[in-house]
């Protein structure tokens, strides 16, 4: 069994949270200015685009390495570390723009920077929440994670567009490094425990490669972890292929300040849906609230391309992004509470790599897919204009609705998969938990694989 989380871990995970908090926000004001500044430097999408796969590629690449570093080191030591190296991108990128030298290719190498210390940084902040938070409050501690990324997403539009205009964006980026500088100072003053070396763990010691392996052997062994993350990749990849066009279909109809009120209403149903989970918790089975919600998100993907109406596709935004954290939030519950704690960097690390393995395809097809296949069904005359436009109408951008429609559908099919496969659907009640009860619930045996009995969800 793992270690019991310290009475006072909760007053250490929220200090830590809030320095997160922090360069959350700050990379986001930061990652807007600068994606701005690309733009109107550029007028070029597809280098715009570029940043995006620099962002993404080190969460597939360093994943593995990332884990070892983890379950190897200090885990407040690797997000120090993780910090730095996204400051120090930030501090080029000033210094840079400052001088006048700064150029397109610098905006990349930023944004890879800031991903690798992301992907460094998020097995051991994960792997150090299950050792902090007594495990009835992972889900919570999963939604509170979450509320960084809504705060941003609802404040950081507004925010960082008012002051590239009024300031510059040199300000943004000094306000990016003051952020990180809290975060580095939170982590500084606090204290992570430290896991039990357990059979499993030691069972995965070895060279650093052997070590790199371990997490993808971990949950290959774990039939129930592996097809919950299999279902999660294929998810990634639908969510993927419509995300990069949100806002050229809501441009199709509207003007860019909608698109920023509807951005600020899909950010307030996030932080919604993160102060509900937060609050909640979720489910006592959470993979029951996986598939409830997930299966909604799905659902919602369909309403955001029905028709081009913009109260329409607000509410759909709302939808989705008030799922989002409760999935999530169920999701990270059930791998720290199933993992242990020794293995859980290079587990994470695994399961971060696997999850994200095929969305830089889904954002390379994506606009292809809209354009010079789905756009030419819904023309006025094309192929389905007198059938499905009937319903979601013809024109401009209804073919992209037809591809979130159609995304949607496969979401929630794929979703309910886990209702259908008894090792998913079991996942909780066949794998032992691989940390104990808190001193108020009392220490619970573990239920051996497959003699489970089932439990009502709640």
């Amino acid at each position: 069994m793992g270690a019991r989380p310290p009475a006072h871990g909760m007053r250490t995970f929220f200090i830590v949270w809030i320095g997160q908090l922090a360069s959350t926000l700050g990379s986001n004001l930061a990652g807007f200015a600068l994606g701005v500044w690309i733009y109107e430097t550029t007028g070029s999408e597809t280098l715009f685009a570029f940043s995006m796969l620099a962002w993404v590629l080190p969460n597939i690449l360093l994943a593995p390495l990332a884990g070892v570093i983890a379950d190897r080191w200090d885990r407040r030591l690797v997000m120090i570390l993780s910090d730095s190296l996204a400051a120090s991108g930030t501090l080029m990128v000033s210094v840079l723009l400052f001088s006048g030298h700064l150029a397109v290719w610098h905006v990349y190498i930023a944004s890879f920077l800031d991903s690798t210390a992301s992907t460094l940084q998020w097995p051991a902040h994960s792997a150090a929440t299950s050792l902090m938070v007594p495990k009835e409050h992972l889900g919570r501690a999963g939604g509170l994670t979450q509320i960084g990324q809504a705060i941003s997403q609802l404040v950081a539009p507004a925010a960082a567009g008012a002051l590239y205009v009024t300031l510059g964006p040199l300000v943004i980026l000094l306000v990016d490094l003051a952020a990180y500088a809290l975060a580095m100072g939170t982590l500084l003053i606090v204290r992570f425990p430290q896991p039990e070396v357990t059979a499993e763990g030691q069972a995965g010691r070895g060279s650093f490669w052997k070590e790199a392996l371990f997490g993808w052997g971990y949950i290959r062994a774990r039939t129930g972890l592996f097809g919950l993350l299999i279902i999660f990749a294929v998810g990634n990849f639908l969510f993927s292929l419509t995300n990069p066009l949100m806002m050229p279909l809501l441009l199709d109809i509207s003007s860019p300040d909608v698109v920023g009120y509807v951005s600020s209403i899909f950010g307030l149903g996030m932080l919604i849906g993160t102060l509900v989970m937060s609050i909640w918790g979720g489910p006592r089975r959470r993979i029951y609230g996986i598939v409830l919600f997930d299966s909604l998100t799905g659902l919602f993907g369909m309403l955001y391309g029905l028709r081009p109406s913009v109260p329409l596709i607000a509410a759909a935004a709302f939808g989705i992004a008030f799922n989002m954290p409760i999935v999530n939030g169920c999701s990270q519950a059930i791998w720290q509470s199933k993992v242990a704690q020794d293995v859980q960097g290079r587990v994470f690390a695994a399961r971060r790599m696997i999850a994200f393995s095929i969305m830089p395809l889904a954002y390379l097809i994506a606009g292809p897919l809209a354009e010079h296949v789905f756009e030419p069904l819904l023309v006025e005359g094309g192929p389905l204009a007198s059938s499905v436009g009937r319903v979601i109408g013809v024109g401009a951008g209804r073919g992209t609705g037809l591809l979130f429609m159609l995304v949607g559908v496969l979401y929630t099919l794929t979703t309910l998969i886990i209702l259908i496969h008894p090792r998913i659907r079991r996942v909780e009640l066949e794998l032992p938990d691989a940390i104990p009860d808190s001193e108020e619930v009392g220490e619970a045996a573990p239920i051996p694989e497959g003699e489970a009995t089932p439990s009502p969800a709640k």
